[in-house]
C-alpha cells in the first residue's frame, strides 16, 4: 500500500503547508508592528525632552525646531522598510494549528467512509499472474466483494467456479450476473448449464425455462443448443437430439474442439433413431409411416482427378434437401472417403429435424460433400445431382468431382 499512501502523505504535506504559511506570516506582521510602536513611543518622548529643555531655558528656539525635525527624520528611517498600516484580521496562533490537525483527520475520515483501499490493494494484486485456479478464484471473490455491482466479475466467477466443479455456486454467480446485466442469452444459458450439474445432470423444469428463454432470443446460443440436445437424447427423443446438435454444429466455429465430440453425439442419436425406424410396427403388422416414407438411392463415388487430392479420414457427407425451400438438408448421412464408392439410402428416418423431412419436399437434390474439417455446411468437394423428384426409385450415381465454392 505504500505506493498509495506516500503519494497521499505528500499531497498532505503541501496541504498543511498551506495553512502554516499564512499564521508565519501573520506572526511576521505582528512584529513589525511591535517594532513600529516602539519607534513611535521613541519618537513621543524625544518631542517631550526637547520641548522640556525649551521651556527651562537651555534650549532656544531654533535648537528646538532643529531637534524636532532630527526626531522626526529617525522616525521616518526606522520605519521606512516596514509596510503601510493596512488593516488585518488576526487568527491567533491557535486556529491555524487547530485546523491544521483538523484538516488530514477529516480528509482520513471521508476517505475511509468512501474511498476503498480495498481496490487499491486488489487492483496491485491483479496485475500479477494467479498461480493457480483456487488462487484465481480467490481473487474473483475478493473482486466481487470490492465491486458487488459488476456483471462481468460474476460472471467470470461463475466460469470459475464451474471449472472447479462447483455448479451450485456458479448458478448463483450467474444468477447475480443475469440480475446486473439483463437477461441475455449467453448469460442464460450459462446458468441453465450450472443448475443442470447442480442438480445432478437432470433437466428440470428451471434448465428448460432458462434455455428456450435463451434460444427465443438467440436461435444460435450454444450453451442452450447443447443442453436441449442432451435432453431430447436421455429421453429417447432422438430427433431432438439430431435437430439441436446440428444446429450447435452450425453455430460453432471451424476450429472449435468440440465439434468431434458433438458430431459424435450426433452419430449415435441417428444410429438410435434408425434402430427405431427399422423396428417400429403398427399394431396390425404393417410398416410405420417412417418406413412407408420415400427413400432416394445413390452410388456415391470419388471422380479419378480427386484420388490423389483426399485422404482416407477426410469426411463425406451426403444428403438430400430441398430444390426450393430451406438450405438445411432434409436427411443425411455421414461417411469416410475410405467407404467410396458406396451404396447409400437416404429416407425420413436420416432427417436431421422433425419439421424437415424428405417426404414433406416433392423435388429435391443429392449432394455429396468431402469436408477434412468435418464440417457438413463446408468443405473441399463436392458432386451434385440433377433436380429429381422425392419418389424417385432408380439409384442415382452422385460423383464428387467438383470444387466446393460454398
Amino acid at each position: 500500500m505504500i505506493d498509495f499512501w506516500l503519494p497521499a502523505g505528500l499531497m498532505l504535506l503541501v496541504a498543511l503547508a498551506f495553512l502554516a504559511l499564512p499564521a508565519v506570516r501573520g506572526r511576521r506582521a505582528q512584529v513589525e508592528e511591535d517594532r513600529t510602536a516602539l519607534n513611535v513611543a521613541l519618537y513621543q518622548e524625544r518631542q517631550a525632552e526637547l520641548r522640556a529643555q525649551h521651556a527651562a531655558g537651555t534650549l532656544d528656539a531654533e535648537r528646538l525646531d532643529a531637534g524636532l525635525a532630527e526626531a522626526a527624520r529617525e522616525l521616518l528611517a526606522d520605519t521606512d522598510d516596514s509596510a503601510e498600516p493596512r488593516a488585518t484580521a488576526r487568527l491567533g496562533r491557535w486556529v491555524p494549528l487547530l485546523a491544521a490537525l483538523l484538516v488530514p483527520l477529516c480528509a482520513l475520515g471521508l476517505y475511509l467512509h468512501w474511498g476503498s483501499s480495498a481496490k487499491v490493494e486488489l487492483a496491485r494484486e491483479l496485475r500479477e499472474a494467479p498461480r493457480s485456479l483456487d488462487d484465481m478464484t480467490s481473487r474473483l471473490e475478493r473482486v466481487v466483494q470490492v465491486q458487488p455491482d459488476s456483471a462481468d466479475s460474476w460472471y467470470f466467477l461463475g466460469r470459475a467456479y464451474m471449472a472447479q466443479e462447483r455448479p451450485a455456486d456458479a448458478a448463483k454467480a450467474y444468477e447475480r450476473a443475469v440480475a446486473l446485466a439483463g437477461r441475455q442469452p449467453e448469460l442464460l444459458g450459462q446458468w441453465a448449464q450450472a443448475l443442470y450439474f447442480a442438480a445432478n445432470k437432470r433437466f428440470e423444469e428451471p434448465v428448460r425455462v432458462l434455455t428456450e428463454e435463451a434460444l427465443r432470443a438467440d436461435p444460435r446460443e450454444a450453451t442452450s443448443l447443447g443442453l436441449m440436445g442432451i435432453d431430447g437424447f436421455e429421453r429417447g427423443d432422438y430427433r431432438q437430439a439430431v435437430e439441436y446438435w446440428t444446429r450447435l454444429l452450425a453455430a460453432l466455429p471451424p476450429e472449435d474442439p468440440s465439434r468431434d465430440s458433438i458430431q459424435g453425439g450426433i452419430e449415435r442419436a441417428r444410429e438410435k433413431l434408425g434402430e427405431t425406424a427399422a423396428t417400429a410396427q403398427v399394431d396390425d403388422g404393417k410398416p410405420s409411416a417412417a418406413a412407408e416414407g420415400p427413400t432416394l438411392k445413390a452410388r456415391v463415388s470419388l471422380s479419378a482427378d480427386l484420388q490423389g487430392k483426399v485422404q482416407p479420414g477426410d469426411s463425406v457427407f451426403v444428403f438430400a434437401r430441398a430444390a426450393s425451400g430451406p438450405p438445411m438438408p432434409l436427411a443425411a448421412k455421414r461417411l469416410t472417403v475410405a467407404d467410396l464408392p458406396v451404396d447409400v439410402s437416404l429416407s425420413d428416418a436420416d432427417a436431421m429435424m422433425p419439421q424437415l423431412r424428405l417426404s414433406q419436399f416433392p423435388q429435391v437434390q443429392l449432394v455429396a460433400r468431402v469436408s477434412r474439417a468435418g464440417d457438413a455446411t463446408r468443405g473441399e468437394w463436392i458432386g451434385r445431382s440433377a433436380t429429381l423428384s422425392n419418389a424417385t426409385a432408380e439409384p442415382q450415381n452422385l460423383i464428387i468431382d467438383s470444387p466446393d465454392a460454398k
